[in-house]
């Protein structure tokens, strides 16, 4: 049965696509079976991995129950996709039911047995998507700037994810906290970094021994639809992202 991993954050801009992708491609490498599933209405992770957003069955349509999950699959070359398009974003205010938080996982439930890994790129949003993906997870990682603005969101997050717990999923873990774009040699960094890891601590989780380095070819790679690997596999930031795989494989992830 595959594991189900959200990558979170409702900021945006902090590489929760690229981070999705990467890790994604990066557990593929190691060869595992990865799926992943866009809910980002923006379809950025879709269009960085050459997937079709139009004409064609998405998420949206699986979750409308008007597509079969298995049918709505993508393989590309770097991981499988359910791809997503601009539809989704009305999804808050079709979506009126009983039940509707757990749409998701139903949805996803005909698949868990043909993957390994199942990576969940939610919105930069908290929105009935964000608690969708949250319901059917196993592990949240959240990606963060080291910045003030991305430790108040963090906050907000925290919330989310426990009224989660209360309501829709216990077992929901968070498994830890990514630096992205991070420089160690600036005093704000490292100054973020602590401050980071307190709120960690109130997560009950951890931050990532893995930091990310910021990097141009990693915006090139996603405009190119190739993943970091296959486009600069000596990059900073390619070696950073296959760090954190590791990383994950030696948690047990």
């Amino acid at each position: 049965m595959a594991k189900i991993i959200s990558v979170t954050n409702q900021k945006g801009g902090v590489g929760k696509t690229t981070t999705t992708g990467a890790v994604a491609a990066g557990y593929k490498l190691k060869g595992y079976k990865v799926l992943c599933v866009d809910l980002d209405p923006q379809a950025n992770l879709s269009f960085s991995a050459g997937a079709e957003t139009e004409d064609c069955p998405t998420i949206y349509e699986i979750l409308k129950g008007e597509s079969n999950t298995s049918f709505s699959i993508q393989k590309m070359d770097s991981f499988d996709i359910i791809s997503s398009n601009i539809l989704l974003s009305g999804i808050e205010l079709e979506f009126t039911q009983t039940g509707r938080e757990y749409l998701l996982k139903e949805a996803l439930s005909s698949v868990k047995d043909k993957y390994d890994y199942i990576f969940l790129d939610t919105p930069p949003a908290l929105s009935i998507l964000t608690v969708n993906a949250f319901t059917a997870s196993d592990f949240i990682i959240i990606p963060m700037l080291a910045d003030i603005f991305s430790l108040q969101g963090i906050a907000q997050l925290s919330e989310t994810i426990d009224r989660v717990r209360k309501y829709c999923n216990s077992n929901v873990k968070v498994e830890g906290i990514v630096l992205t774009k991070f420089n160690m040699r600036t005093v704000l960094s490292r100054e973020i970094k602590g401050t980071a890891e307190l709120i960690a601590e109130r997560l009950n989780t951890e931050i990532f021994n893995t930091t990310i380095r910021s990097s141009v070819a990693v915006m090139e790679a996603q405009t190119n639809q190739l993943d970091i690997y296959n486009y600069s596999p000596k990059n900073g930031a390619a070696k950073d992202y296959m760090d954190l795989v590791e990383e994950l494989i030696e948690r047990g992830l």
